[in-house]
């Protein structure tokens, strides 16, 4: 044993075997499985034989209702029924109706990630939940399905790669600055089926600013991405009532070998935002000041929490929202929303003309509120801008930080959040 990473480590331990290296393929047996709205389709790729044999392991699926929540139309209402009839046929004790919130807030909220633990789900951003120090990864619906039915699937031990982050932000850049600045450095493709691991002076990240950056793993192309489980970490799941004996970190060995390792100065980095339609299109605020906008979200998986709201919040006070644009708040879960009402937060949106939305994912992927129209441009704090993302394909996305979003919302065009709005 030695010489081996956190990928490398956690894959060997859930596959029963003293080492693995990258490339080779395992056969594991997940913690969980993550289904949303998307379960229903998944059921009925297996229903004949679900019919047969049953669910596997009834405590494997977690599945949490968000993506269009509620219901938008009738399909969508049908497919919620099937999956609430799947729930109570076959008794799932993790279950999560509308209004709870974005599934991967909650399965972090709700501690059913856990260092040391192997995750899978149904949707790309399940990577988020190395944040505290989970192995967890994206998997396509058919392997879902085969999930639900056997219990184990497959996983090729991907590469590894080590990102040093030394120094400290600057005032008015933020954790959402530093995974847009990485991924535009090293492009959407620069970490493909590879192991992203975050080292270096990481204890000055809150766990809702590591949720950010590997949430965004899945934009640079990467299997998972990764911070080490420390204090922070370990402070976070006491508050959240789960206790050290529920979990057993893993960790890179000290002399592991990576594929590659990148180091970033953090002192040298600068707001920036993801400019249409790729999110490693990115460019220092200075080059997009001034331009027009006439939508701003804040909220998503990315950016839904407390902490983001508590930033947004200290610049919208007592202010108003320009009016030729639509600034829309997106909490990611239920007690977010309830932390943000009792803080005050909420009542600051709202009197500064903000639209605050149920818990979910809400117009972040264009099915359902915040649809854009045809040369409308929004900037968000979700995690894509693709062509079409937010439901129009002649519409434009830009991506930043809670600060600039809402500072651009004050002004009606993007602006930097260190000069508090002034372009």
């Amino acid at each position: 044993m030695g010489q081996m990473t956190f990928a490398e480590k956690i894959l060997a331990k859930y596959a029963h075997e003293k080492n693995v290296v990258s490339g080779q393929i395992v056969t594991v047996r997940p913690d969980h499985l993550l289904m949303h709205d998307n379960a229903a389709a998944i059921i009925k790729k297996v229903l004949p034989e679900l019919l047969q044999y049953g669910v596997n392991d009834v405590n494997l699926p977690v599945i949490i209702l968000d993506h269009v929540i509620p219901a938008s139309d009738e399909k969508t209402a049908m497919n919620h029924k099937i999956i609430r009839e799947f729930v109570a046929k076959y008794k799932i004790p993790n279950f999560f109706d509308i209004g709870n919130g974005v599934c991967h807030q909650i399965m972090i909220e709700k501690g059913l990630a856990l260092p040391g633990q192997l995750i899978l789900g149904s949707d790309s951003h399940t990577c988020s939940y190395g944040a505290v120090g989970a192995f967890s990864s994206g998997i396509d619906r058919t392997e879902a399905a085969a999930l639900l039915l056997i219990g184990e699937t497959w996983l090729k031990v991907p590469q590894s790669i080590k990102i040093t982050l030394n120094g400290k932000m600057s005032s008015g850049v933020y954790a959402k600055d530093v995974i847009l600045h990485i991924i535009g450095d090293i492009s959407a493709s620069g970490a493909d089926y590879c192991s992203v691991e975050f080292h270096g002076d990481i204890g000055q990240f809150s766990v809702d600013e590591r949720f950010t950056m590997a949430n965004m793993g899945i934009e640079m192309g990467a299997k998972n991405a990764v911070f080490p489980v420390d204090e922070v970490t370990m402070k976070y799941l006491s508050f959240i009532g789960v206790k050290k004996t529920q979990y057993t970190p893993v960790s890179a060995d000290m002399d592991a070998s990576y594929q590659k390792e990148l180091n970033y100065n953090l002192s040298e980095i600068l707001p920036v935002v993801a400019v249409p339609h790729g999110v490693d299109q990115v460019k220092p605020i200075n080059e997009v000041i001034g331009l027009e906008i006439q939508q701003c979200l804040i909220g998503t998986c990315t950016n839904g929490r407390l902490s983001d709201f508590k930033i947004a919040a200290e610049i919208l006070n007592g202010k108003k929202v320009h009016p030729r644009v639509r600034l829309l708040i997106v909490p990611s879960s239920q007690q977010i929303f309830l932390d943000a009402i009792h803080k005050g937060y909420m009542e600051i949106f709202i009197r500064a003309g903000g639209v605050v939305l149920p818990p979910g994912c809400g117009p972040c992927l264009g099915a359902h509120q915040g649809v854009l129209a045809p040369g409308e441009r929004c900037i968000s704090t979700s995690n894509r801008n693709f062509k079409g993302r937010m439901g129009c394909k002649d519409a434009e996305i830009y991506l930043a930080s809670p600060a600039t979003v809402a500072v651009s919302a004050l002004a009606g065009v993007i602006s930097d959040p260190r000069k508090g709005g002034v372009f």
